[in-house]
């Protein structure tokens, strides 16, 4: 198994994901190979908690222009991680949705 320090990259900080904490859903930039699989336990390995279900989706860089000189953004893969009823909240997340 792959250390789960390098699958979950960081949490999602936005407007979208705050107003999904109070159904106990957690949203994370995960590494681009990463499967579901591998995800959750990630989760429950780092935070100590039961993960109910994962969602994934693929989102492709912006294209940036400066001047004539086009560029994109970086590619990630974004996991949206729902826990169980029974699970305790991710500790992090604590206090940021009100």
């Amino acid at each position: 198994m792959k250390n789960p320090y390098d699958i979950i990259i960081r949490p999602v900080l936005s407007e979208k994901s705050y107003d999904a904490l109070p159904d106990r859903k957690y949203t994370f930039i995960v590494d681009k190979r990463a499967n579901k699989t591998e995800i959750k336990q990630a989760v429950e390995a780092i935070f100590g908690v039961k993960v109910e279900s994962v969602n994934t989706l693929r989102q492709l860089g912006k294209m940036k222009r400066l001047g004539v000189h086009l560029g994109r953004r970086p590619s990630y893969k974004k996991a949206y991680v729902k826990l169980t009823a029974d699970s305790k909240e991710i500790e992090f997340f604590e206090g940021m949705a009100q």
